[in-house]
This record gives C-alpha cells, sequence and structure tokens, in this order.
C-alpha cells in the first residue's frame, strides 16, 4: 500500500485482516482504492458514489483482481444512503443487520453537510460497528499553500476563507482535529485516536532515492506522534457506534 495512505491502514488491519468476513460500507469509494483490496481479504463491500464513471472504474477494477463477486456499486449520496441502502431500522438507529465496518475518506469536505453525512453512516452501522474516516488536514493545506510559494492563499485557509473566491465550485472544506472530533461525537459516534496521514510521506515519496518502506516505516511512526501529526497532509480517525 502506499505509504501516503499507511496510517490508515494500520488503523484498519485489526478490524480486517484476519477473522470472519465482514460487512463494509464504502461511502463515496469511487474507483475503489480500498473497497478492492478489502474485497480481496474477503469481505463484502458495498461502494455508495454518486459518479458513474467512478463506479464504472470500480466494477473494472474488482474484476480484474477476482474480486466482482465481493464488490457492489451503489450510485447515490452519502447525505441520503437511507434511500440507496436496504438498511434495518429498528427504531433508534439500525439492527444487528447493518454494517460492521464503514469508509468515509475525503467524503466529509465536498458534501452539502458533512453532519448528516456522519449521522447517515452512523445509522448504517451495527451497533459496536465503527467507522473509518479521512479528511483534509486545515494545518498541512495552510503549510502547502506557503510552501509552494501562495502567502495569499496560505493565510486564506489559515482564517477558513475561501483561497480563490469567485470560482464556480464552491471550495472544499479543511478541518481541524477539534472540527473533526466534534462532527464524530455530534453524529452519536465515539471516536478513538486522531491520527496524522501523510505527515512526510508526499514529501519523501518525491525525492529521489527515499526507500519506500523507510518512509513507511517514519509515517507510522510520525502519525499519532505530536507536533508531526499536527501538520499532516490528512487527519483519520477511527469512531465507534455504542
Amino acid at each position: 500500500m502506499p505509504a501516503r495512505t499507511a496510517a490508515v491502514w494500520a488503523a484498519l488491519d485489526p478490524l480486517v485482516g484476519a477473522g470472519s468476513p465482514l460487512r463494509v460500507l464504502d461511502v463515496g469509494g469511487g474507483s475503489g482504492m480500498f473497497a478492492v483490496p478489502l474485497a480481496r481479504l474477503g469481505h463484502d463491500v458495498t461502494v455508495v458514489d454518486p459518479s458513474a464513471d467512478a463506479l464504472a472504474t470500480l466494477r473494472r477494477r474488482a474484476d480484474t483482481a477476482g474480486a466482482g463477486a465481493r464488490v457492489h456499486a451503489v450510485q447515490g449520496d452519502g447525505d441520503l444512503l437511507h434511500e440507496v441502502l436496504p438498511v434495518t431500522d429498528d427504531g433508534a438507529g439500525t439492527s444487528d443487520s447493518g454494517y460492521d465496518v464503514a469508509l468515509c475518506h475525503y467524503v466529509l469536505e465536498v458534501v452539502d453537510d458533512p453532519a448528516v453525512t456522519l449521522r447517515e453512516i452512523a445509522r448504517a452501522l451495527r451497533p459496536g460497528g465503527q467507522v473509518s474516516i479521512a479528511t483534509v488536514n486545515r494545518a498541512g493545506a495552510v503549510l502547502a499553500r506557503a510552501v509552494a510559494g501562495h502567502p495569499v492563499e496560505a493565510l486564506a485557509l489559515l482564517e477558513d476563507r475561501d483561497p480563490a473566491p469567485g470560482r464556480a465550485r464552491p471550495a472544499r472544506r479543511r478541518f481541524t482535529p477539534a472540527d473533526l472530533l466534534a462532527l464524530v461525537e455530534g453524529a452519536g459516534l465515539r471516536p478513538g485516536t486522531w491520527r496524522g496521514v501523510s505527515v512526510v510521506a508526499d514529501l519523501l515519496e518525491s525525492t529521489s532515492g527515499a526507500d519506500p518502506r523507510a518512509v513507511r516505516a517514519l509515517e507510522l511512526a510520525l502519525a499519532e506522534a505530536s507536533p508531526y501529526r499536527d501538520i499532516a497532509t490528512g487527519l483519520h480517525v477511527l469512531a465507534a457506534r455504542p
């Protein structure tokens, strides 16, 4: 797996690496970067994504990997999961027939309402199920724009303003750790320890001669250590449905 996602896979490995096949929901999983490897491990993965093109790529990738029978593509939006998933509701959330694991990777930046999307995902989990959430880290975005020579854009991101106002497409959200944890708790989920995603991997992978194994080892060592995780490109947390 790429070093830039090493922290996410390290968190998921205890859940998906051994034992019985799981029911996995991948919201916004598009072309299957996580869904296909999980299906190859024997898990049953449902990918919900609004893009028909991304889902077509998912289907081709899953078939090529020999995991097509365990990957299910559903076109739909994360904030409307109840309209596209056959989820049983017991009146206070889902019953034990819900998903064991859900993925929500780099989705909260672009949905209409991140809080609604997380509530929908929480509702789709079985009691005790867990969701893996990854988002863009505001601090990492600020530093990236500054290092690239764009101080005005960096300041706008720091102040949570659109770095390019006037464009037709709205700006992607960026989150602080506190923002992310507040969203998770607001959805009725219990968050674990947050970690940084791609603390140094993007920088080191562009360096000629960098040993990928060493980059991965360093990435894992920094993922839960401040101040390094605080300036990572992304944030990640595992959260459980009580």
